[in-house]
């Protein structure tokens, strides 16, 4: 069975995002990227360009799922540089901002693996089958999986809101029935397609600001249901390569908001402490 390490690594494909998405305060210079025959450069001095920033921005934080508790059942498929791993089944029940719980099972044998209880500065993992309990600190996920991110990461990405979002906005460009922006931030520079028509979410591409690295990682949102009257989407890939590459999709087959749920996190006694 896996080690808390390749958890690990499985936690760090979905702590992509960054918890709090800032507000845009203001419109920096462009810092022109690669194809600028195919972008509109942000200029500050041009009036109709931080219009259509603006206007964008504030559709896509009207996007921003609110919600009390969050409840989920999700497919998740796996793969590294070594193959395909074994398909998991993941239960997820969030508490805003306060608790995260996830129970992982190996899919083909109906056996639950993992037991995981995730708090603002605090991890707890049940190892079911070597009944062994790892207490951690959410500083010592930062370091195993060099990502920077802190308990709100993860509780954003689940959800479904855009991640790594920063005033800094460098270009813009509409087409018929997309809308691309491209801006960059302390650890990335996030480019994001949004749908034209409802802002949605449908793409986002990190690229390391460290030239040193070569880390990028790939987010696609689709198959939106709003049977709750929320924009939710039902199946994410993401992809994150740097010396190897991740894959994983993530399926929801339900999900449910605002719903009374616990969060209750008992650890047998003959449970051994690591």
């Amino acid at each position: 069975m896996m080690k808390f390490i390749s958890f690990a690594s499985f936690i760090s494909i979905l702590l992509i995002s960054l918890a709090s998405c800032k507000t845009v305060k203001q419109i920096n210079k462009v810092i022109a990227p690669k194809d600028s025959s195919t972008i509109i450069l942000i200029d500050q001095s041009n009036i109709d360009s931080l219009q259509m920033i603006s206007k964008t921005i504030e559709n896509l934080k009207k996007n921003y799922i609110d919600f009390n508790t969050f409840n989920a059942k999700i497919k998740v498929e796996y793969q590294d540089n070594t193959g395909k791993k074994p398909d998991i089944t993941a239960i997820v029940r969030i508490i805003k901002d306060s608790a995260i719980w996830v129970s992982l099972t190996a899919s083909f044998l109906n056996i639950e693996i993992y037991r995981v209880l995730i708090k603002k500065d605090s991890v707890i993992l049940l190892n079911k089958q070597d009944k062994e309990v790892q207490y951690r600190s959410m500083d010592y996920l930062q370091e195993v999986t060099e990502i920077p991110f802190d308990f709100y990461t993860l509780q954003d990405l689940l959800i479904g809101n855009p991640v790594f979002i920063d005033s800094n906005i460098v270009y813009y460009k509409k087409t018929e029935n997309q809308i691309l922006f491209s801006m960059v931030g302390k650890y990335f520079k996030n480019l994001l397609t949004l749908t034209d028509n409802n802002y949605l979410l449908q793409h986002s591409k990190l690229d390391d600001v460290d030239v040193n690295r070569s880390r990028t990682a790939d987010l696609t949102y689709s198959n939106y249901d709003d049977k709750t009257g929320i924009n939710f989407s039902t199946y994410r890939e993401i992809t994150i390569s740097e010396k190897n590459k991740l894959d994983i999709r993530m399926n929801f087959k339900q999900y449910e908001f605002n719903k009374e749920l616990s969060v209750l996190f008992n650890i047998p006694k003959n449970y051994t402490a690591r």
